[in-house]
């Protein structure tokens, strides 16, 4: 065999081999990105639920606080 042939069978390889490495990676990053936006939006929907809270709370004291004048 030519040594082109063989240089070039062996580059095939190693790029197949490095893009499927590459592949896992990505894939691997982008999952762990996913768990971290999910925790984010978990995050945000008990701020808001926490928000609305308050702003009953706070409505209720006003409330008591008229009352009283």
């Amino acid at each position: 065999m030519p040594d082109t042939v063989i240089v070039a069978v062996v580059s095939l390889i190693g790029t197949l081999a490095g893009s499927f490495g590459g592949t896992q990676l990505i894939k691997y990053r982008i999952e762990q990105l996913e768990k971290k936006v999910e925790k984010h939006n978990q995050v945000i929907e008990r701020t808001s639920i926490l928000e609305e809270k308050m702003k009953v709370a706070n409505h209720r004291i006003d409330d008591l606080e008229n009352r009283e004048e």
